[in-house]
């Protein structure tokens, strides 16, 4: 099934400047559940073929266990507020009338990622018959982000501006503690199991154009990738259009998460842009740092301490989702947008992260089946299904 990505049909004419509102748009995947087992189930093809509404928006992915939302350019937050709740709505409808639900989570809370059937195609096929069991790191859930740039090599300016913030992104949308009826012992193992992959995880620093050709090149060379598509790196480049896309969060439990990553993420790319503009150069922080800093943000999620790659600390979640806020800043003032992430995140901070939330569930009684059927909730009904905490952190 074609999977299409946001802005390759709407966008028209990339941005030429860094002093206006960025195009951007959101993809989401789900997961196909049945409501009776709880576990995931290969009926995606089921649920895409009732759906009627958006439905050159909605697709499948590597496997037929899950689905897929793709916006059109969003110019506003309120587009993509729009599109987010409309998505999710019409998956339910649509998985409704034949018995079957749809889960915002990263990773399978019930059912063995290794039964999901592969999909149709040859490519996916192929990606099968490469990696082997490492197919199994394709069955996840996430959120992905695709902010107009005005040319590659500029996008490639600010993808290593971007990379300092990766731990505090992976953090944030931490939402997937549970696989396979096991607790992970981590608030976002999508992130640990995606980053098996050989071209998945933080991007290089990269410098320039060449280099980035440079390291696809080796990719490809060694045989990590079957083809271009396959650099996995949590911030990418776009081959056809004038994006870059970040991809380094779990699918959000609630669709109000899902606008916070997004429009958090746009203002960031804002801000990299005005550093860009400025001359500013990118942090020096090393593969290694990042990718470490990477995994304890996946490990302790808002609820633990979050890495700060470049400056060495670790943060409580309240002041390192401030530092994130603030760095944002100058990208939202562009759009406006300032207020909405405070409130959000604000919000976030009370009711704790989608990890934190499924194991509160989980507590209760010792039943996954409560955490499949919080999860469905959630997606369905947004943050007013989620408990609140009692009291706010930020």
């Amino acid at each position: 099934m074609k999977n299409h990505s946001p802005t390759a049909v709407d966008h028209r004419a990339p941005i030429e400047a860094a002093d206006r509102p960025l195009t951007f748009g959101v993809e989401e995947e789900f997961f196909v559940v049945d409501p009776r087992t709880r576990r995931i189930l290969s009926r995606a093809p089921d649920v895409l073929a009732r759906a009627r509404g958006l439905t050159d928006r909605l697709c499948g992915e590597f496997t037929d266990a899950q689905v897929e939302a793709n916006s059109p350019v969003c110019a506003t937050a309120q587009d993509a507020r729009d599109f987010l709740t409309a998505a999710r709505e019409e998956l339910h409808r649509a998985a409704d009338e034949v018995g079957l639900a749809v889960a915002a989570t990263g990773t399978p809370i019930l059912g063995d990622p290794a039964s999901a059937q592969v999909s149709k195609g040859r490519r996916y096929a192929d990606i099968s018959a490469r990696f082997g069991t490492l197919r199994e790191s394709h069955v996840v859930c996430g959120c992905h982000v695709h902010v107009g740039i005005p040319d590659r090599s500029t996008a490639v300016s600010v993808s290593d501006h971007l990379r300092r913030w990766l731990p505090f992104l992976v953090a944030l949308s931490a939402n997937s503690p549970f696989h396979d009826g096991h607790d992970s012992g981590h608030a976002s193992w999508r992130t640990v199991t995606w980053n098996r992959l050989p071209s998945a995880g933080p991007p290089p620093l990269l410098r320039s154009l060449s280099e980035h050709e440079r390291a696809v090149h080796e990719l490809s060379d060694t045989g990590a990738i079957l083809d271009r598509h396959m650099v996995y790196w949590d911030i990418r480049l776009s081959d056809h259009l004038p994006t870059l896309e970040i991809r380094v969060g779990d699918v959000a439990a609630t669709a109000e998460e899902a606008l916070l990553f997004a429009t958090l993420t746009r203002g960031l790319v804002g801000r990299a842009l005005i550093e860009v503009g400025d001359g500013a150069p990118a942090p020096d922080i090393s593969g290694q740092t990042l990718r470490a800093a990477v995994w304890r943000a996946a490990r302790d999620g808002l609820e633990g301490l979050i890495p700060d790659p470049l400056t060495g600390e670790t943060l409580p979640a309240a002041t390192a989702m401030e530092r994130l806020r603030r760095a944002a800043l100058p990208g939202l003032a562009l759009t406006g947008d300032g207020d909405l992430v405070s409130e959000l995140l604000e919000r976030v901070l009370a009711v704790g992260s989608g990890a934190a939330r499924q194991r509160a569930v989980y507590a209760e009684r010792g039943r996954m089946v409560d955490v499949v059927d919080h999860v469905l909730a959630q997606t369905r009904e947004g943050l007013a299904a989620a408990p609140r905490r009692g009291r706010t952190l930020l």
